[in-house]
């Protein structure tokens, strides 16, 4: 990459016009765990952060993550075959992640829909609780395969646990899709096996009200 570093490259093959004088500057940590990354702009100073897994990591798909945040920074759309060769190593790269962070009662709740939803085909993720939450109720992850489910629901009847869970599960199955414009992570298959949730409508319901009364049960206990 002569003399550039991954960072400079990315951005000057996404925005060839801009003649922007930044210092670019890659560093690569320990902290971030699966592949995670995450990229800062102060003033002129651009500095992308890496997982250290990263390094291992061919040069193009690297700049294919990096030019996915440069999108974002900038609020730009602006679509590269690197961009494209990352998105296909992200939807298989769960394949190769340890999945050694397991929560038991997750797991139970993850067997039980696998069974029942996904004919018990879809490989486990990591499955961790996360902090309490009472909007962001679950997450995927695909650099690190795991499903993180908010702390709130803990105490929650099953079929509640199980709808959070459930819908974690299909980003796992569908990941995404990419277009022209953007990467769409609720299709259209996405939202019809969505449906197939038993009862899916009365679970939204009465997971809305569970939450409503942990709040309220929350703001009481200040006193």
């Amino acid at each position: 990459m002569s003399s550039m570093n991954v960072l400079e490259a990315a951005f000057r093959q996404l925005y060839p016009e801009r003649q922007d004088a930044f210092l670019f500057e890659v560093k690569y940590s320990a902290k971030f765990s699966g592949l995670n990354a995450n990229i800062r702009l102060r003033g002129y100073k651009m500095t992308i952060n890496l997982s250290r897994k990263w390094e291992e990591v061919n040069d193009d798909i690297k700049m294919g993550l990096i030019q996915s945040l440069l999108n974002k920074v900038f609020k730009t759309r602006v679509k590269t075959t690197e961009m494209d060769l990352y998105n296909i190593f992200l939807k298989r790269v769960h394949v190769s992640i340890p999945k050694d962070k397991i929560n038991p009662l997750l797991k139970k709740s993850f067997d039980r829909l696998n069974e029942r939803y996904f004919s018990g085909l879809l490989e486990t993720a990591n499955l961790v609780w996360g902090q309490k939450n009472f909007s962001k109720l679950g997450t995927y992850e695909y650099g690190s395969d795991t499903i993180t489910i908010t702390s709130v629901l803990m105490e929650a009847p099953e079929e509640l646990l199980d709808l959070v869970v459930y819908h974690e599960m299909l980003h796992k199955k569908h990941k995404f899709s990419s277009s022209s414009q953007r990467n769409l992570h609720h299709s259209s298959a996405f939202k019809a096996e969505e449906r197939k949730f038993k009862e899916f409508i009365d679970a939204e319901k009465r997971l809305t009200m569970f939450l409503r009364r942990k709040r309220l049960g929350k703001m009481f206990s200040w006193f």
